[in-house]
């Protein structure tokens, strides 16, 4: 799905969690939360397992970063984003080397127009982390903004064969463009509109590279092309507004007619923008067959993939929500959102050697989610439990330590690693863990 729909759909209604963000909220559940404790679907575990329980004895609050991080991701999610750089500002006046909020907020400061500011951020981050591509993307896109076309180019040509966000080819071809080598733009602009031939921004920059070369019948076809897909696009924001304001001010079946206009079997976009509608007034059901054939029009779109998974999650379809979940985090692999979601819907599936590696992969990209250390925590317990049960005690260690590092105050963690220590011979060790575990209790 190109950015231009994707601000379709945003402008018209805010969907926090529906687009990027894990849910708060199980389907049918009432009150209960991702983190919280309490049985999955189809039994649970048993109430009388070693190792369960335990996150429940002893809940932790979240720190004053984490509730920075978590308020500048709200924010962020629905385009607020001097409001997400003030906590993510705050979260690094807490912890200056916390790399993923030093990342959002130079984004926030791309967006919000500072680029001294997100320069300033971006560089820092850079040289932490030498070549990092999406770091690179936008310090390139910065130096277009400011005119440094050979600059821009250094930086994004090299990340083009496989570029961290589908628009690189375009701002690589525009960079070419506004220097003046037009052969080069051209190539780039042609791969952009093969990357992305909803975005009306790359045939209409092509329209100018023709015009140059004095190919004027090449140039009016382009110009042609980008003016009707800027029309498709005005008319699904139009029609997204009107879908919206009825679905807030009308019964939802009146607002079915209104919104059922951007029902159109053949475009992925205006499925897309309904789906995202209907799921931001918690209309799952509706938003269920516009993303399905959405996501079957445009196979490599992760958001319409990210999209069509959390709505299957959000009604409870963890089986079904599983392929598009893992299609969106294959085809984003640094994208939280996707792993996090499907870290879960493996989780509630009890798929655990599964969702241990997926939670593990989510919580590197962004340490600070309670939800998905929550389910880590859980998910290395289970497993645990099942390796002591087998008598795999190296293998439940491995996995004990993981829980002790995530949640280091829970007496039931020491104690069990007591016992394992005990089992393979660790005799000053199990102790340790014993008086560990004793002095936990008495707090």
């Amino acid at each position: 799905m190109s950015s231009y729909f994707r601000q379709v759909a945003t402008v018209v209604c805010a969907l926090t969690c529906l687009c990027l963000f894990m849910p708060q909220m199980m389907p049918g559940s009432g009150s209960k939360t991702l983190g919280s404790a309490g049985p999955r679907p189809g039994g649970g575990r048993d109430a009388g397992t070693p190792l369960q329980g335990s996150s429940q004895s002893h809940p932790q609050s979240p720190s004053a970063v984490d509730a920075c991080l978590g308020k500048g991701y709200q924010a962020l999610a629905n385009e607020r984003y001097a409001e997400a750089a003030r906590e993510f500002a705050q979260a690094l006046a807490e912890d200056p080397h916390l790399a993923p909020a030093r990342y959002e907020l130079a984004v926030c400061d791309f967006a919000l127009g500072r680029r001294v500011e997100a320069r300033k951020e971006f560089k820092r981050l850079v040289r932490a982390n030498p070549g990092e591509p999406s770091v690179v993307y936008y310090l390139g896109r910065l130096d277009l903004v400011d005119g440094d076309l050979q600059g821009a180019i250094r930086l994004l040509r090299p990340m083009a064969a496989h570029p961290p966000f589908s628009d690189t080819a375009y701002y690589l071809g525009t960079a070419y463009l506004e220097k003046g080598e037009l052969k080069s733009a051209e190539v780039w602009l042609q791969k952009a509109a093969r990357l992305n031939p909803r975005d009306f921004r790359v045939f209409d920059h092509l329209a100018r590279v023709y015009q140059k070369e004095h190919r004027e019948a090449a140039a009016e076809k382009e110009y042609a092309r980008s003016a009707m897909i800027r029309n498709v696009y005005n008319k699904t924001a139009a029609q997204g507004i009107q879908c919206s304001e009825a679905l807030e001010a009308d019964s939802l079946r009146k607002a079915r007619t209104i919104c059922q206009e951007l029902f159109q079997e053949d475009d992925p976009d205006r499925l897309t923008t309904l789906g995202m509608l209907y799921g931001g007034q918690g209309d799952y059901g509706d938003a269920l067959a516009p993303l399905a054939r959405a996501a079957q029009l445009d196979a490599n779109s992760y958001e319409i993939q990210h999209d069509l998974g959390l709505t299957y999650f959000r009604l409870g379809r963890f089986e079904e929500a599983r392929a598009p979940l893992a299609r969106a985090a294959a085809l984003r692999p640094d994208f939280f959102g996707s792993n996090a979601l499907l870290g879960a819907t493996l989780y509630m599936l009890k798929d655990d050697p599964a969702a241990y590696r997926v939670l593990l992969h989510a919580r590197q990209l962004n340490p600070a989610d309670a939800k998905t250390t929550e389910l880590l925590f859980r998910t290395s317990l289970f497993l645990a439990h099942r390796k002591l049960s087998a008598g795999d005690y190296h293998d439940c260690l491995t996995y004990l330590l993981g829980a002790e590092r995530l949640r280091p105050l829970v007496p039931e963690v020491h104690r069990y690693l007591a016992q394992v220590y005990d089992i393979l011979g660790e005799k000053a060790r199990a102790q340790t863990e014993s008086i560990e575990a004793q002095q936990l209790l008495r707090h």
